[in-house]
């Protein structure tokens, strides 16, 4: 074997990585996913979060002129959309409240809603199940929320 050549295949061998090598820098990406992986779970969820509380108290006033025109809350969210079936009561509707259905919230779930309200006495409630899907956790969300 010639000289160059033992030179040449000595150099190839430190220019390439090592075992140890390519595995630090594997763990170094895994440890910098695992910090940054639960930051943007995290924004995601409080985003969703806060877009169920903007529906929630944009669609109050819906509620109100309701119970304004028809002296009473909705007995069901369809009320808010369809037009009665009784004339006396769609002489008083005049129109709808809501364009279209209600859409899902943030999670994919339909819209909770009663007319007598267990957290709202005297008035209706309405809410989300939250990220859960669950009526009734800690995480729902709802108009008597002070945030919503």
């Amino acid at each position: 074997m010639s000289r160059s050549t033992r030179t040449d295949s000595k150099i190839a061998l430190r220019s390439a990585f090592t075992l140890i090598e390519v595995l630090l820098v594997l763990i170094i990406l895994v440890v910098i996913v695992s910090i940054v992986t639960p930051q943007l779970f995290g924004t995601k969820e409080r985003a969703d979060i806060k877009a169920a509380r903007v529906q929630i108290g944009t669609l109050k006033t819906a509620f109100n002129v309701y119970r304004l025109n028809m002296n009473r809350y909705p007995t069901r969210l369809e009320d808010l959309w369809e037009e009665p079936s009784d004339t006396n009561l769609a002489d008083k509707w005049g129109s709808p409240y809501l364009d279209e259905p209600l859409k899902p919230d943030p999670w994919g779930n339909p819209y909770q809603y009663t007319a007598e309200g267990k957290h709202n006495l005297n008035k209706y409630d309405f809410w989300s199940n939250g990220p859960d899907g669950q009526s009734g956790t800690d995480d729902d969300i709802g108009n008597w929320d002070s945030s919503s």
